[in-house]
């Protein structure tokens, strides 16, 4: 390995250290994750009846009938992998924006510093996505867990995705709890056949779970595969990644002024009227008063 490679490899390595340590720090994230999780997708399973609900799923375009149960566990259990990895990406962005520009002044390569980020993000949103996929499988069993967890994983990458754009742009830590919660509220809860009569108008085509809704679906009661709708949702994660980058590039740039521009600067001091050798001012020559005349 060239010194060249070892010192990126160090560089990066370093930085993905530095955010799975700012993650840890957020107890209430791990709270979410450890006791959140399990307790939403039980209580959506034992309490919802097991009425069957038809709809028409897109992905397949078949009817399909699962229990009521089930489906609310479905979508909670999207509901909540979006809202925590959401909220992890937010916070962890919001509180170490400003070491982040720190490094960033102080020459440290902002592109280890994006590729930590999506480092972390991914193992954080496959983590979760299991653990919920482990959870709903404990309860009964999808058709296809595999594709399941996939679409829980293409979710929560998405919001993790808008958690560093909330934390980019936002100056207040409640503003991007708001967001999050908010986005993935509306954005889920218009798309769950059980509680919504709007999803299968073709207006949430346009929503970010979209993709992943309908992949879950597909998997959890059917056997058909859903490449389309999966493809839709790494599109909407390629562009919510992309303003996410753009967002961070713009927190951390340097707002001084450039070294060609300071250096033209100091040299203009140095010729201005008045200037010594040394580009300190020398005071005008006084010239001496005439004499009265006698």
């Amino acid at each position: 390995m060239s010194n060249g490679t070892r010192r990126h490899l160090v560089w990066f390595t370093t930085a993905v250290r530095y955010n799975l340590i700012e993650h840890s720090r957020n107890k209430f994230a791990m709270l979410l994750v450890v006791a959140f999780v399990p307790t939403w997708t039980t209580l959506a399973y034992l309490v919802i009846p097991r009425t069957a609900v038809p709809f028409h799923l897109r992905a397949t375009g078949r009817l399909l009938s699962p229990a009521g149960n089930q489906l609310t566990q479905l979508t909670g259990a999207l509901n909540v992998v979006a809202l925590i990895t959401g909220f992890m990406m937010f916070a962890a962005t919001f509180t170490g924006g400003r070491f982040d520009k720190r490094l960033a002044l102080a020459g440290y390569p902002r592109t280890h510093l994006v590729l930590a980020k999506a480092a972390t993000l991914t193992l954080a949103s496959a983590l979760v996505a299991v653990y919920a996929t482990t959870l709903i499988c404990a309860a009964w069993s999808p058709r296809q867990p595999l594709q399941l967890a996939t679409a829980l994983f293409s979710s929560a990458m998405t919001y993790g995705a808008l958690g560093v754009i909330f934390g980019s742009v936002l100056r207040r830590e409640v503003e991007g709890m708001f967001a999050v919660a908010m986005t993935s509220v509306v954005d889920i809860t218009l798309q769950n056949p059980a509680r919504s009569s709007s999803a299968e108008s073709p207006l949430v085509h346009y929503l970010p779970s979209h993709g992943a809704i309908q992949t879950a679906a597909a998997s959890a009661f059917s056997t058909a595969h859903t490449p389309a709708y999966l493809a839709l949702q790494a599109t909407w994660f390629t562009a919510t990644a992309l303003l996410a980058l753009l967002t961070f590039h713009q927190r951390t740039r340097n707002a001084l002024p450039p070294k060609s521009q300071v250096v033209r600067l100091v040299h203009a001091g140095t010729e201005a009227p008045g200037a010594g050798s040394d580009g300190a001012a020398t005071p005008p020559k006084r010239t001496p008063a005439p004499s009265p005349a006698p």
